[in-house]
């Protein structure tokens, strides 16, 4: 985007007249207006200075220097996720959360239910999760097995097959070959990107 397409797109916004930014810029009239938006970055620096004061903005933001601002999102927080079925057709929503709007993907947050991934995540915390069908050795999933509600655990992953880890160390690992993952449909739905500890 141009110099002069943010003008214009800044001052619709703020539903001026090309008259109108002209005067609270200190211009006769419409002409040095016209001249920027159509002209794109045929502008000098103290003209850009000018008119991001009448707009409101910073001569930064007019000159494409800054990133310019994404509202954040609100992500549904399910209570369980079935083995099987598609996350947008999960009913049981408990909460909502809100991410950044310009976190790229998919998202949903889970609320954890027992100790196994204690203590850096416990019983009643808000995970939150981008879809994904695979995930790092090392990283934390949400993984379901034999058609069960999913689990969160950390996915180590060998040439063999996979080992899921809790944290707690009272909960042996479980380790599957690739063909029992077949047999037992093993699943990855998301990666852990976040976790909101709840008190």
């Amino acid at each position: 985007m141009t110099i002069g397409e943010r003008i214009k797109e800044k001052r619709k916004e703020l539903n001026l007249s090309q008259e109108d930014l002209a005067k609270k810029a200190g211009y006769k009239d419409k002409t040095a207006i016209s001249k920027f938006e159509h002209k794109g970055n045929d502008i000098t620096m103290k003209q850009v200075k000018r008119v991001a004061s009448a707009l409101g903005v910073s001569a930064s933001y007019l000159m494409g220097w800054e990133e310019e601002k994404v509202p954040p999102r609100k992500i549904p927080v399910l209570g369980r996720v079935a083995a099987g079925i598609p996350i947008n057709m999960v009913e049981e929503v408990i909460d909502e959360e809100e991410i950044p709007g310009d976190m790229i993907g998919e998202y949903f947050g889970l609320k954890i239910k027992g100790d196994s991934m204690e203590p850096r995540i416990a019983e009643g915390d808000v995970v939150i999760v981008r879809q994904q069908p695979d995930v790092e050795s090392g990283d934390i999933a949400i993984v379901t097995i034999n058609g069960d509600d999913a689990t969160c655990k950390r996915v180590m992953k060998y040439a063999e097959g996979i080992m899921l880890m809790s944290n707690n160390p009272k909960y042996d690992p479980k380790q599957f070959t690739r063909a029992e993952m077949e047999r037992l449909n093993i699943r990855i739905i998301g990666k852990v990107v976040e976790l909101r500890a709840k008190f």
